[in-house]
């Protein structure tokens, strides 16, 4: 049984994309760690990275060229300053060399030794394969980026219950219906059996802490798109659009500081069509700072970063004044765990599934996750997260130009409102009356992502992507 911790679910990291920039940037320094292990390192001459399929086609939009150099450069995606970004990027074009692990300099001729290879390997539509000279040899390897920021040596593509990971938490859960038992036996509510998980392999002060870094970035991260304007890089010249909706709704009550910020927008006057643009300003907010290599928490993916934290701060800006840290954790080890269940079971990477494997998986973890906090059982959770998913099935990852934000930017705001009307009609729903259990539309989301055509799971060869000219533009 495959042990999927929060942490693996909710990621730092820096935009666009987690499978097209983050998961690169991870695999640069697995090689770089399988090299100081078979004492190759140091000999390192000369260096080439072959990109295939997914990674190939919409590479460029994706900004996976970047992170490729920035992860062989050892640069931390989860700390590095933005301004050092375009700097590094900048010194390794001029110089025509990277400083390796920031440690040696090794040749490197960005436009030749990043090949896109439009071929799909057999393993998984995202596969990169990294060569290098020594001594007058080669040594390659080989990663695929699956989604979320998880990277693999070899994905089994068909055959997801041909293998076993040993798990070594005390309540392991691959299915909604295994959860619920657990929820039953115990008397527990869902946090309280994830938190169990986790603290099996963390003190309490470490979840706690890395739980409020979480919502640290996620909140900064709306709060920067709330207050930045202009446009967003790529060629598409597409406008900001989060600062212009948080002018136009924000009252008078001053503020300094994120925190502030969340008081001052509680002593707004909010109704139906406020609330409405306000959980669309900050999944636009999050997915704008996304699509300018800002720094965002996967959520499960950065394509879909925007969502989780809208909601939750929806649950505390509108529905729970009094809401705290204790809420925020409860949603967040929610959230998480309903991510995992999706991805052990069908997929969270839109190379994989289309867009429904990213937008629609969040909406679901979000959704489950509102209606923990509003009081649901945990068998409404499930339902809520059930409703979410299934009305985003058969949803198509089709960017235009390969770039983060047409349609994507939109349907994180589009996400974030159906999660909380998922978790609406939950709470009013009888779970015995429920006719489709999780399981079946985790199952259902897997067998329509593998019946999907491959020009719609983001290569950017199908749907908007081809049906809106340059012209257009």
């Amino acid at each position: 049984m495959e042990c999927i911790s929060v942490f693996d679910m909710l990621k730092i990291g820096v935009g666009p994309s987690s499978s097209h920039t983050l998961g690169p940037w991870r695999a640069a320094e697995r090689w770089i760690t399988e090299l100081k292990d078979s004492d190759k390192f140091n000999k390192i001459e000369s260096i080439s990275v072959d990109l295939y399929g997914s990674l190939s086609l919409t590479g460029k939009g994706h900004a996976t060229d970047l992170a490729i150099m920035l992860g062989l450069s050892g640069a931390n995606p989860e700390t590095i300053p933005a301004k050092q970004i375009h700097s590094i990027i900048n010194t390794i074009k001029n110089t025509q060399t990277l400083l390796f692990n920031n440690e040696q300099s090794v040749v490197f001729h960005p436009k030749t030794d990043i090949i896109f290879n439009k071929k799909f390997l057999a393993f998984h539509a995202n596969g990169l394969k990294f060569s290098a000279n020594y001594n007058g040899k080669k040594t390659t390897s080989t990663f695929y980026s699956i989604g979320g920021g998880f990277v693999v040596k070899e994905e089994r593509k068909n055959s997801k219950k041909n293998f076993e990971i040993k798990c070594s938490f005390p309540y392991p859960i691959d299915k909604g219906i295994e959860l619920l038992q657990y929820c039953k036996t115990l008397n527990k509510s869902i946090s309280d059996i994830v938190l169990e998980n986790e603290k099996s392999i963390r003190s309490n002060t470490e979840i706690d802490a890395e739980l409020k870094r979480i919502w640290d970035i996620m909140l900064n991260s709306m709060y920067t798109g709330c207050h930045t304007e202009g446009h967003l890089p790529g060629g598409l010249n597409v406008k900001r659009r989060a600062y212009d909706m948080h002018k136009n709704l924000q009252g008078t009550s001053p503020y300094n500081t994120p925190v502030e910020w969340i008081y001052a927008i509680r002593d707004t006057e909010v109704k139906f069509r406020q609330i409405l643009k306000w959980v669309s300003c900050f999944a636009l907010a999050v997915n704008e700072v996304n699509a300018d290599l800002g720094r965002v928490v996967t959520a499960p993916t950065n394509g879909s970063a925007g969502v989780i934290p809208s909601v939750l701060m929806y649950y505390l800006v509108i529905e729970n004044h009094d809401g705290n840290f204790e809420d925020i954790k409860r949603f967040l080890l929610v959230a998480g765990e309903i991510g995992s269940i999706f991805k052990k079971g069908a997929t969270i990477s839109a190379a994989m599934g289309g867009c429904q494997a990213e937008i629609g998986v969040s909406s679901a973890m979000a959704a489950g996750a509102l209606t923990e906090l509003l009081g649901g059982t945990p068998e409404q959770v499930l339902v809520a997260a059930e409703i979410a998913m299934e009305h985003h099935l058969g949803l198509t990852c089709d960017p235009i130009w390969g770039l983060v934000q047409i349609p994507c930017i939109e349907r994180n705001a589009m996400g974030a409102i159906k999660a909380i009307n998922a978790a609406e009609l939950a709470l009013d729903t009888n779970p015995e009356n429920a006719k489709v259990p999780l399981d079946k539309v985790v199952n259902t989301m897997w067998e329509t992502a593998k019946d999907m055509h491959s020009k719609y799971k983001e290569t950017s060869e199908g749907g908007l992507a081809v049906g809106v000219y340059l012209a257009d533009c």
